[in-house]
């Protein structure tokens, strides 16, 4: 099936362009163009009474788009954000002990990782990491930590960025966390859309976020935050949409939603939502489902693995496969290779029009509905001239 016709808009800005960096910046379909300028024109439209149609019908839209999606109970546990950052300071300002004991591990996103060392840094936090290598003993180790005890938050991504890997073991987590601690945070950006993710299970012990930005297709601005019920109710850092709503609180003392909106910020952009909704629509439209689409990326991933593996894509072959393809099982929406030469390789990629990324000595080619079997053997073709 080819899916490129959805994606005419990005497509046609550089027709030559092999865009194999779909876990990175995912190209944006053409329903998302629709979005954006809907956005425009109810803003100018509505103007001063914008905001009225946004919370009336632009959120509980996206709302319910990604409580389906994860299976969430009610789609009132969910407020968005301009980034996950934004999300971590919120969470992390609503636990009452200092400083912040925290269990994580040596493969969080940047956003978590700058972060919590400044936050070691200025005695608000005490961060124990666990190291993801060697990942075979990775989840065992990591849920032995938590156990163990002793820590406010538990902070774990679904996917690894770096390396691809999948935490698998989200309920074992979920069955230690409590209201009065320790809470557990899943960064679920390299899986939300990318591999059938059902929350249902654990939705109200642990808190989920993640965006728009990669597998979503609605770009910068549409991240989100679903956050179980009674847990940190009153975070510090606040915007003034907490105060929309029911609220409780002491008396006298600044109120809060009792719902996932006591998590609200204040004003943002929301074209952003704008496009994912639209992208929903779009998704719904043509019958695809993530794991529709999780399948044809694991087709286009498996061909070029047996390539690297055949000796078919030039010196990719030295690499190391971080997070090879195994029958169908859930996985990543990307091969993560790890070689000494990966930056001069993805620079000598770059200069062909062929884009992947890389993290240190890691190469990372991601895949998604806008590539066809055909664009990968040009990518084949591309790493087999590499030298």
């Amino acid at each position: 099936m080819n899916y490129k016709p959805l994606f005419s808009r990005a497509l046609g800005l550089d027709p030559e362009r092999l865009h194999f960096a779909a876990h990175s910046h995912h190209l944006w379909p053409d329903a998302s163009f629709d979005g954006q300028v809907r956005a425009w024109a109810e803003a100018n439209r509505f103007a001063d009474r914008k905001w009225d149609l946004i919370f009336g019908e632009v959120i509980p839209e996206a709302q319910g788009h990604v409580a389906r999606e994860l299976g969430l109970p009610s789609p009132d546990s969910l407020i968005f954000a301009p980034n996950t950052h934004d999300i971590l300071l919120r969470i992390v300002s609503a636990v009452d002990t200092a400083p912040v004991r925290i269990l994580a591990t040596d493969g969080e996103f940047h956003s978590f990782r700058r972060q919590s060392e400044r936050w070691e840094e200025a005695g608000q936090a005490v961060v124990t990491r666990v190291p993801l290598a060697p990942f075979e003993t990775f989840a065992e180790r990591f849920v032995a930590a938590a156990r163990a005890g002793g820590h406010d938050l538990i902070f774990v991504s679904q996917v690894f960025f770096r390396t691809g890997g999948l935490f698998e073991r989200i309920a074992e987590l979920a069955d230690l966390a409590a209201p009065a601690g320790p809470w557990v945070v899943v960064d679920g950006y390299h899986g939300f859309m990318a591999t059938p993710t059902d929350l249902s299970a654990v939705a109200d012990k642990i808190f989920y976020l993640a965006g728009g930005y990669k597998y979503a297709m609605a770009g910068e601005g549409a991240c989100f935050l679903h956050a179980p019920p009674g847990f940190g109710p009153r975070p510090v850092v606040t915007g003034w949409f907490a105060e929309f709503g029911h609220l409780e609180g002491p008396p006298g003392g600044v109120q809060y939603r009792t719902d996932g909106g006591r998590f609200w910020g204040a004003t943002f952009d929301a074209s952003a939502l704008y496009r994912f909704n639209a992208v929903r629509a779009m998704l719904d439209q043509h019958g695809l489902t993530t794991a529709m689409i999780a399948d044809h990326a694991r087709g286009l991933q498996a061909r070029f693995q047996a390539a690297v593996q055949a000796e078919e894509a030039g010196p990719l072959s030295q690499a190391e496969i971080l997070n090879p393809v195994h029958g169908e099982a859930p996985r990543a929406r990307f091969l993560a290779l790890r070689h000494a030469d990966a930056p001069r390789w993805k620079a000598a990629l770059q200069e062909m029009n062929v884009i992947a990324d890389v993290r240190d000595d890691v190469i990372r080619f991601g895949f998604s509905l806008y590539q066809s079997q055909e664009d990968v053997e040009r990518l084949i073709h591309a790493c087999a001239r590499l030298d």
